[in-house]
């Protein structure tokens, strides 16, 4: 494939390994990177395979690449630093009034309703105090009024269009009917305080700051109550008017569809059909992530395809001509894109298939590669960080994967019925080429997912998407007809959800850790120079051979036709074919090792040090570490926990709430490739130390459960032991004296609590609901340091651990390195006699940011600190990495 052949795809790659470098790079490795591959593509000139004009071309896209990426990256800066005269820090919390226009839909959620306004107007509102108005009514000037300056407030600053994320928090059940009527495009007022977004507090965690940064996105607002907003509809026309035209369609859409359906099967549909994930069951959408089937609940170029085939075809059969219908469905396409909801894989295809259409219309640029590529580089120009998008991502690199590697795969299947053939073909190509980035990002792939797509991406392509999308749109026309394929379509939903579920279970669900760069480039390589290797080979071996004086037809064989015999006498085409073969199959074998040591190296759980590594996790106000043994073993202390505080109004309660075990602590572990963790010690069972742990239960096998023998009357910690017990973990009651060795280099010694006895009798499982007190206590010994975990335990447990470890006569081993601060650094915790018995030289809080207990305590804080320990934090420092390495301990934090 040489640049004359394809010039806009090597022009394309050109450009996007600019920006992709520029995006990952310093600016000063950059420019080194730069001058590397202007090197490499002068050396390019010298064999003289590619013209010094072309060289010259793609050094040039590749540059200004780089640069229109360097460009945009730096205009990318908030100014409402300067717009309000203060530094980024003092803005924090800061109190002010911002005038601007909504430019995203309003989406509610319980209590909270999320929005984007492109601001234009912002000042200070009464220093610094933090105060907001008080009361229902709203205290700033008229949307409509020219004041530039409050009574006790900076003057009004232009905002240069900045856009700021506003995340408003109802009060009242009766502020949903105010929140629900504001729209895209409406002028806005609101009083609120500025927060910068959270970054990654956890190493490879979720970086709220960059995702939103790169949406151009750098605060937001926080408003307390609806009252501190006043809306007012456009005045003028424009394409904000259009795009609210547009989301009250799909809002009505959306409505017809909830009056068609269950609730269930209406939130399916609507990400099916129209794009709405919003209202999509959060089990639903788990239950098609374990088979890698979130794809067929986006709106995709599957989906634009369907569209644009049915459009075709309706406007065939009345009569229009060729060029009519496919400048028709050209036209259309556009209102698709935009009633779909517009996310970039949508994009993508509808700008393929224009372009396409286009091209079949006036009969020039017919190559697919070509279309992807121009598709590519125009959304790449309009939005340069469209390529950090894992939708824009998976979109371009499946379809350039069906384009590249179909033809390499389809020989493999000649033995399969034509259409099966074609089906499997492209269904394992898609997986194969979709695999690095679902590892990547998602850090899971099941086993049965090629089988599920298989069968259920063309069942729910070609019969539950027509039968939906005619349902609604029979709605309002016909309601009988509609009512009937709705209850058809909520069957096949059924046996949908059914074989979702039920393949779920068996799905041989594998863990992996997050790949290089460089690993997901040598994936691809390896597995195009396998397939070309096998297509190869099949086309040797089922090539016709003919003797050396035997008339070849020109055009090949005839279907069916019988080959042509062979004489018995070898000949030398016989040699050559079996040479080839053989080269083949060698080659074959040695690129499998190859991919095979490579997938194998991926697989690896993350290793931090070989001598063992204790990583205190950053989950708020609770607890969660992660200990990895020499051995590999994996254990997990505690798992943090969102704690609650009393029943919730059913209006206010969200449809995906935020929980740490599920959108915290089973993403890091996944992502760092853990598989199974050997054993989950949980110390007690309140909710900041047991919540997470239900997450953890049910996404990632745990080998056995140690706790502290006793049980909580809790719906959470009942569930918790339930889910345990159904999942087949063992569950080990521990006690002091009891101890355990995951390796030859490691021990943990559990130093807490006592058996409860009664009448001389220790009790089995004894219902304790004061649960700290009663807190597992174990030293860890690995590689020759120390650690001591302590969980919530008060200064009379200390005391009481102290006493029996005198009596067991072991005052000499009592030293440790790091002590795991006691119930997140209280004062009721962590007594000087403590620290006195054990002389840690390190400690470690593990405690919330801003938390309301007061955590850790200032006496506590000094007594480490008069003792001369060093002080590490999570809500300071984030996620704190402990690795033992020749004998001491390396520390690293994420903040």
């Amino acid at each position: 494939m040489s640049m004359r052949r394809r010039p806009l795809l090597y022009l394309v790659i050109c450009w996007v390994i600019g920006n992709g470098a520029a995006s990952i790079l310093p600016t000063e490795r950059l420019f080194t990177a730069w001058a590397g591959a202007s090197l490499l593509l002068a050396a390019a000139m010298l064999p003289g395979r590619w013209s010094r004009k072309h060289i010259i071309l793609l050094w040039i896209t590749l540059t200004v690449g780089g640069a229109y990426w360097e460009w945009n990256d730096l205009r990318n800066e908030s100014v409402l630093p300067e717009a309000l005269g203060l530094p980024s820090a003092r803005l924090e919390e800061l109190v002010v009034h911002a005038e601007g226009t909504i430019v995203s839909t309003v989406e509610r959620d319980g209590d909270r309703v999320d929005f984007t306004v492109k601001l234009e107007k912002i000042r200070s509102s009464g220093g610094q105090d933090g105060s907001l108005p008080v009361g229902g009514e709203n205290k700033s000037a008229s949307l409509y009024r020219d004041e530039t300056k409050g009574a006790s407030g900076t003057a009004a600053q232009s905002a240069d269009g900045e856009k700021i994320a506003v995340q408003l928090k109802l009060h009242t059940e009766q502020e949903i009917a105010t929140a629900a009527a504001w729209r895209r495009g409406d002028r806005v007022s609101l009083d609120g305080s500025l927060a910068s977004p959270s970054g990654a507090r956890n190493f490879g965690g979720f970086d709220y700051r960059e995702y939103l940064r790169n949406r151009h996105i750098h605060w937001m607002l926080k408003v307390a109550g609806t009252g501190q907003v006043e809306a007012a509809p456009p005045e003028t026309w424009g394409l904000l008017k259009l795009l609210r035209w547009n989301d009250a369609v799909r809002a009505e859409l959306g409505a017809e569809l909830e009056s068609l359906f269950r609730e269930k099967d209406a939130g399916y549909l609507k990400g099916l059909i129209i794009g709405m994930q919003d209202e999509l069951d959060p089990e639903t959408y788990r239950q098609f992530s374990r088979l890698g089937l979130t794809h067929i609940l986006a709106i995709s170029g599957m989906h634009v395809a369907v569209y644009a085939g049915f459009l075709l075809f309706v406007l065939s059969r009345l009569r229009l001509t060729k060029e009519t219908a496919l400048t028709v469905t050209l036209l259309l396409i556009p209102a698709y894109v935009l009633l779909s909801g517009a996310g970039p894989s949508v994009v993508r295809a509808g700008l393929m298939s224009m372009i396409a259409l286009y091209a079949a219309r006036m009969g020039v640029l017919k190559d697919g590669m070509h279309i992807l590529s121009v598709s590519a580089l125009l959304m790449l120009i309009w939005e340069p960080y469209f390529l950090l998008n894992v939708s824009f991502q998976l979109s371009f690199l499946v379809t350039a994967g069906l384009m590249v590697y179909v033809p390499l795969a389809a020989p493999l299947v000649s033995f399969l019925p034509r259409r099966l053939g074609s089906a499997a073909t492209v269904t394992l190509v898609a997986q194969l080429v979709s695999f690095p980035l679902t590892i990547y990002y998602f850090n899971q792939f099941a086993a049965l997912s090629f089988a599920a797509n298989l069968v259920l991406v063309p069942f729910i392509t070609f019969a539950v998407l027509p039968a939906g999308t005619a349902a609604l749109l029979l709605g309002k026309v016909w309601p009988a007809c509609a009512g009937a394929l709705a209850h058809v379509v909520e069957i096949m939903n059924d046996a949908t959800f059914g074989a979702v579920e039920w393949t779920g279970r068996y799905a041989g669900m594998t863990i992996w850790s997050s790949p290089s760069l460089l690993w997901i480039g040598l994936y691809y390589v390896l597995l195009y120079s396998l397939l070309r290797v096998l297509k190869h080979h099949a086309d040797t071996r089922h090539a016709p051979q003919y003797a050396d004086d035997e008339t070849r037809p020109l055009e090949g064989l005839r279907p069916h036709s019988k080959p042509p015999r062979h004489s018995s006498a070898a000949h030398p085409g016989d040699h050559q074919r079996t040479r080839t073969l053989t080269r083949c199959r060698i080659a074959a074998a040695a690129l499998t090792g190859g991919l095979g040591l490579l997938l194998y190296l991926g697989y690896r759980p993350e290793r931090l040090s070989p001598e063992g590594s204790v990583s205190f996790l950053d989950v708020g106000q609770g607890d969660s570490i992660l200990i990895t043994t020499p051995g590999g073993a994996h254990i997990l202390v505690d798992g943090g926990g969102t704690v609650s505080f009393g029943k919730r109004e059913e209006w206010r309660i969200r449809r995906s709430p935020y929980e740490v075990g599920a959108k915290t602590l089973v993403p890091l572990l996944k992502k760092r490739g853990i598989h199974r963790l050997d054993a989950v010690i949980l110390s007690h069972g309140d909710q900041d130390h047991a919540g997470g742990l239900q997450a953890v239960l049910e996404e990632i096998p745990v080998s056995a459960l140690l706790f502290n023998g006793t049980l909580a009357q809790r719906e959470e910690y009942v569930k918790l032991m339930k889910t345990a017990v159904e999942r087949g973990v063992r569950l080990y009651g521990v006690h002091q004296g009891m101890a355990l060795s995951p390796d030859d280099s490691s021990k943990l010694s559990f130093l807490w609590p006592e058996p409860v006895m009664r009448d001389g009798e220790e009790i089995p499982v004894p219902v304790l609901e004061e649960q700290n007190p009663a807190s597992v206590v174990f030293r860890l010994d690995m590689s020759g340091r120390s650690f001591l975990f302590t969980g919530d335990i008060d200064s009379k447990t200390e005391e009481s651990i102290a006493a029996a470890n005198e009596t067991e006569g072991i005052r000499g081993a009592s030293a440790v390195d790091v002590l795991k601060a006691a119930h997140h650094g209280s004062k009721t915790s962590n007594g000087a006699a403590w620290l006195q018995y054990w002389k840690p030289s390190v400690a470690v809080v593990s405690v919330g940011a801003n938390n309301l207990y007061g955590h850790p305590s200032g006496e506590v804080l000094a007594r480490f600190i008069d003792r001369g320990m060093l002080v590490y934090r999570t809500d300071q420092q984030g996620e704190i990495q402990m690795r033992i390495r020749h004998g001491g301990i390396q520390v690293r934090h994420k903040l």
